[in-house]
């Protein structure tokens, strides 16, 4: 199924006392589109032990995800022995929502779906947007009154504002090394060995 809108799910009800606890559930959950994050540099690109740190997931799950085409890395792929994936911030961003339709019990059918849905958006319009679930079926809302719908309705077991999301892998990305897409390919892992060196190189390029 199509990642749905939340708008006009609940059409019909309007009852006032159920409608204000909605509204207190969705602001409590941070849901309510409070969030501005600011503007990362596009050319900065994450290496894969770096994109799962922040985005919490395994590296297993990383590669697994890659290779079926799941999240893909947006600035470089691996190429042959010794080349090293790299992964934009809306990548990581990705990764990290996947992770939690994932740990609340969407399918992986619903979550490529919802994936695919999201790839159309641009990265300030990711910001924007709340996803709803029932554990079924994914909704997307872009609104404060949608959110409010889907809870009233009792449709929205759980929300994921990516607005908050965004902040939290700001947030780890900041203490993490990364790497302009430019100085990449010189970037590659040619000395296993030197990884103190590569991280010193990353942290001024970044």
């Amino acid at each position: 199924m199509a990642v749905s809108s939340g708008e006009g799910k609940t059409a019909g009800q309007d009852d006032p006392g159920r409608r204000e606890n909605a509204r207190q559930r969705a602001g409590e959950q941070g849901l309510l589109f409070d969030e501005r994050p600011t503007t990362l540099p596009a050319d900065i690109g994450y290496r894969g032990p770096t994109a799962c740190a922040a985005a919490g997931i395994t590296y297993r799950q990383l590669d697994y995800w890659a290779r079926t085409g799941l999240v893909e890395p947006g600035i470089r792929a691996a190429q042959g022995s010794g080349s090293q994936r790299l992964y934009s911030f809306r990548d990581i961003l990705v990764l990290k929502v996947v992770k939690r339709l994932l740990d609340t019990g969407v399918s992986l059918q619903q979550i490529r779906t919802a994936v695919r849905h999201l790839r159309d958006r641009g990265v300030n319009d990711l910001a924007q947007i709340t996803l709803m679930s029932d554990g079924v079926s994914v909704y997307e809302c872009t609104s404060a009154d949608e959110v409010i719908d889907l809870l009233q309705g009792g449709q929205g077991v759980f929300g994921i504002a990516l607005g908050r999301v965004w902040r939290e892998v700001e947030g780890s990305l900041a203490e993490l090394p990364g790497e302009r897409a430019e100085a990449a390919p010189g970037l590659t892992d040619q000395h296993p060995n030197d990884e103190l060196a590569r991280r010193r190189r990353a942290r001024k390029t970044g």
